[in-house]
């Protein structure tokens, strides 16, 4: 891809509100804002990634969740058992879930429309079901963090901010990642796969290969994240490692925002996180969320199928330069 590309504004104009938002916490100083805007940067990251995949190809995925779990579970592994520092463990967790990808690519990648999007989550809930018998990665109890592991790294506190920097700088990398794969040859198949997958292969896309390639680069991202999000935590259970309700909410963010777009995976997951914090807050929907979720999902789908910036775009022609 040329350099010239790299200069639209629209790239730019994502990067630098996402950085703005990822800069606050660091400006307050505040711990409170520091977890609030972590989870917006973690969900940028995840429906991003997911985007990769389900924006490009067409290929709606339950169970993207799975490699975020099973990067957690590498990750901490070989920190907690091997002795390994953050550092290599995040690239382990990343190389894990690529690797993943690539195997599964090579089998549910030949189905199409729903009986992939149903393989997902039957891969999601057996991968749940084989870590929770795995006693290397603690069975059913999974594996905890000895609080003194955090000393290497200037404590727990200079270990959240750590994290924190390191999720805002892949935050970043993953919309910039994001735009190259699109403008690029390998992106312009994957949307000719999108439109018509069989026109696509007539005209020369080798789909089998495209679709495994972007299968892994939108797994690899999710795989270092979940390094980070347990080594925060101090601990993982498959409980928490493979939930599928987070694979809904990161579909509910990318149609929200726009799915093929790049800017649109970002506003969604700020917008989506919001609704629900406030619902969270809120005694009348904090135990139904997840049915609210549902529902946002349905109307989109129904109302505003391109999502947030689709109708920006569509509304405003003039905008399409800056809404990539």
């Amino acid at each position: 891809m040329s350099l010239t590309k790299l200069r639209n504004p629209g790239l730019w104009i994502t990067v630098i509100a996402v950085l703005l938002l990822g800069l606050w916490p660091i400006v307050t100083q505040r711990a409170s804002t520091r977890e609030e805007i972590f989870t917006v940067l973690l969900s940028v990251v995840l429906a991003s990634s997911l985007n990769i995949l389900l924006g490009y190809t067409g290929y709606v995925s339950f169970g993207h969740i799975v490699f975020f779990g099973l990067g957690g579970y590498v990750g901490l592994y070989l920190i907690i058992v091997q002795g390994w520092s953050l550092w290599p463990a995040m690239a382990a967790g990343g190389l894990a879930a690529g690797l993943l990808a690539l195997l599964l690519g090579q089998a549910i990648l030949r189905l199409r429309g729903s009986y992939f999007a149903l393989a997902t989550i039957g891969i999601n809930e057996a991968m749940r079901a084989f870590i929770n018998n795995f006693e290397p990665f603690g069975g059913p109890t999974g594996l905890s963090l000895n609080f003194q592991t955090y000393n290497a790294y200037g404590g727990a506190a200079n270990a959240l901010w750590l994290i924190y920097y390191i999720v805002l700088i892949l935050a970043l990398f993953n919309i910039v990642l994001s735009y190259v794969v699109k403008t690029s040859k390998f992106g312009l198949g994957l949307m000719a796969i999108r439109e018509d997958e069989d026109a696509a292969e007539v005209m020369g896309v080798i789909t089998p290969r495209s679709k495994t390639w972007a299968y892994v680069l939108s797994a690899i991202l999710p795989g270092v994240v979940g390094v980070l999000f347990f080594f925060k935590n101090g601990n993982i259970e498959p409980p928490q490692a493979f939930r599928l309700h987070m694979s809904i909410e990161l579909l509910v963010m990318v149609m929200l925002g726009g799915f093929g777009t790049v800017f649109g995976p970002a506003l969604g997951a700020v917008g989506y996180q919001r609704l629900r914090g406030l619902l969270l807050t809120s005694d009348l929907f904090k135990n139904i969320q997840l049915a609210v979720a549902g529902l946002l999902l349905l109307l989109i789908i129904l109302f505003i199928p391109a999502g947030a910036v689709g109708w920006i775009r569509r509304r405003f022609p003039i905008l399409r330069r800056y809404l990539p």
